[in-house]
C-alpha cells in the first residue's frame, strides 16, 4: 500500500553540517570511542548561581517548591528578562531603552527575526545576508520558513586569520540583492573570527546606509583572546553611526559563555518597541519557553557585575590556554595544515588545502572518521569527530569549506590533548586508503 507523501521539503533535509559526524558515529558497533569535537557542547559546569538554582528547586524559598510548574508569560518572566540585561551591563553596555523576550535558546529568537524581517515566504524578497562560513542553522531556518538568504564570503588566511570583502563588494551585494537584515556574529561561529569594534562599526553604517537591520549573534560574547575591548552592537553609538538606533536587535542565550547549552534559554534584545511588540506576539503561538529553564538562569539578575567579569575572566583562561596548546601541536604533527586564528568564541577552523590532493572532501574524511576510522591510543581505539565546512559556506563551486574542518573546544584539556595526534593519524590513513 502506497504511503502519504512526504513534503519536498523534509524529503530533501539532510542532517547539519555540525550533527553528521555524531549521527554517523553512533551507527558503530565496533567498540571504538570518540573525541566528538563536532558540537559546540560545552561540557563545564554552568555559573555557580545556575547550579545552586538547579539543585534548589525544591527548597523553601523556590516558586516551583510544591511541583506545579505553569506557564511563563509569553515573553518571559521579569526576572530571566533581568538577567539578560545585567549580563549585557556587566559587559559595560547600557541596557536603556532596550526591550527583552525570552525565547527557546538562541535557535528560536534566530527563527523569530528571520520571519519578522524577511520578505514573504516563498519569495525572493528581503533575503537574509550572511556571512560566509556562516553558523549553518541560519540557512537551515530560512529554508525551514521559505524565506532567501544571500552571503558575501569570508577568506581564511595562510596565517590562520579570516578577512572580510571590502566594504565596496559588500555593498554590491547589497545593492543587488536588497536584503532585509545582515547577521554578524562577533564572537563567530564557526570560525572564531573576532569582529572588533571598528569592523562593527562599519557594517553598521551600511546597515544604516541602505536601510538593513543588524543582527548580533552574540552567544559567545566575552569570549575573545585579542585584549580588545569588548565588540557588541550595543557598544555601537549615535556619534559613531547616526540612525542605528531602532534598527538594532542581538540574540542571546545560556548556552555558552554559562556552559547551559541543554537549558535551552535564550533571548531576542531590540531597541526597536514594535519589532518586540511583533516578535511577542508571533511567539504566542508556541506559548512560553521552559519555566525551569527561566527560573533557573534567572539567577543571574543577581548577580554583581565584578562577579560576572571574574567568570568572564576565568572562562578565557580556561579556552585560551587549550586553544593555543592545540594550535601548536597540530602545526607540528600535521606540517602545512593552516590552524585558524584562536581570537575568539570556542571555534577553530583546520583547512589541509595545501596538504590533500585535489579531490579531498572534508564532509567524506568526517564520515570516514565517524564510521570506520580509528587509531589506538591509552589502551583503547579512539576516532575524531568535526565538522565538515562546506555546509558553512553558501557557494557550490570551489566551495572553500571542502578542505576545512571546525573543531569545537568542548572536550576536557586531557581529551583535547589527544585530538592532534589523532587527526594527524586519521588523515594520514584516510589518505592512504583513498590512493
Amino acid at each position: 500500500m502506497q504511503h502519504p507523501r512526504l513534503s519536498r521539503h523534509i524529503q530533501a533535509r539532510q542532517p547539519s553540517a555540525i550533527r553528521i559526524a555524531s549521527i554517523k558515529f553512533a551507527e558503530r558497533s565496533d567498540g571504538a570511542r570518540a573525541i566528538n569535537l563536532a558540537i559546540g557542547n560545552v561540557s563545564l559546569p554552568m555559573h555557580p548561581s545556575l547550579a545552586r538554582r538547579m539543585t534548589g528547586l525544591g527548597a523553601p524559598e523556590s516558586p516551583l517548591r510544591d511541583g506545579v510548574v505553569g506557564y511563563t508569560a509569553t515573553v518571559g518572566t521579569d526576572e530571566a528578562r533581568r538577567a539578560f540585561l545585567n549580563v549585557i551591563e556587566s559587559s559595560g553596555l547600557s541596557s536603556e531603552g532596550l526591550h527583552c523576550q525570552i525565547t527557546d535558546g538562541g535557535s528560536q529568537a534566530m527563527e523569530l527575526v528571520i520571519v519578522a524581517l524577511c520578505g514573504p515566504a516563498g519569495s525572493e524578497e528581503q533575503p537574509l545576508l550572511l556571512i560566509d562560513a556562516a553558523y549553518t542553522n541560519y540557512n537551515a531556518f530560512a529554508s525551514r520558513l521559505g524565506r532567501a538568504t544571500v552571503s558575501i564570503t569570508r577568506t581564511l588566511q595562510e596565517n590562520g586569520k579570516f578577512t572580510l570583502p571590502e566594504l565596496s563588494q559588500i555593498e554590491e551585494v547589497i545593492e543587488r540583492s536588497h536584503p532585509g537584515a545582515l547577521v554578524v556574529i562577533p564572537y563567530d561561529n564557526p570560525t572564531g573570527h573576532f569582529y572588533d569594534h571598528e569592523t562593527m562599526v562599519a557594517l553598521a553604517r551600511l546597515c544604516v546606509k541602505h536601510n538593513l537591520w543588524l543582527i548580533s549573534d552574540e552567544a559567545y560574547r566575552e569570549l575573545f583572546y585579542t585584549g580588545e575591548r569588548t565588540s557588541s552592537v550595543w557598544a555601537l553609538t549615535e556619534d559613531e553611526v547616526p540612525g542605528i538606533t531602532g534598527r538594532r536587535i542581538s540574540i542571546e542565550t545560556a548556552s555558552k559563555v554559562w556552559n547551559a547549552c541543554g537549558l535551552r534559554i535564550g533571548a531576542l534584545v531590540t531597541d526597536n518597541g514594535e519589532l518586540h511588540e511583533r516578535c511577542v506576539a508571533e511567539n504566542t503561538a508556541s506559548l512560553c519557553s521552559s519555566t525551569l529553564g527561566q527560573h533557573i538562569f534567572g539567577a543571574l539578575a543577581h548577580e554583581s557585575h565584578a562577579d560576572l567579569q571574574r567568570w568572564y575572566k576565568e572562562q578565557r583562561s580556561y579556552y585560551q590556554q587549550m586553544m593555543e596548546s592545540f594550535g601548536s601541536e597540530m602545526k607540528r604533527l600535521v606540517p602545512g595544515i593552516v590552524v585558524g586564528s584562536p581570537d575568539a568564541a570556542i571555534y577553530t577552523v583546520l583547512d589541509v588545502r595545501r596538504i590533500v590532493p585535489g579531490n579531498f572532501d572534508s564532509l567524506e574524511f568526517v564520515l570516514y572518521c565517524a564510521s570506520e576510522g580509528a587509531l589506538s591510543m591509552d589502551g583503547g581505539r579512539w576516532t575524531l569527530l568535526t565538522a565538515p565546512m562546506a555546509g558553512f559556506y553558501s557557494t557550490v563551486a570551489e566551495n572553500p569549506g571542502r578542505t576545512q574542518m571546525r573543531v569545537a573546544f568542548v572536550e576536557t584539556p586531557e581529551q583535547m590533548q589527544k585530538a592532534p595526534a589523532l587527526f594527524a593519524g586519521l588523515l594520514e590513513s584516510y589518505l592512504r586508503a583513498s590512493r
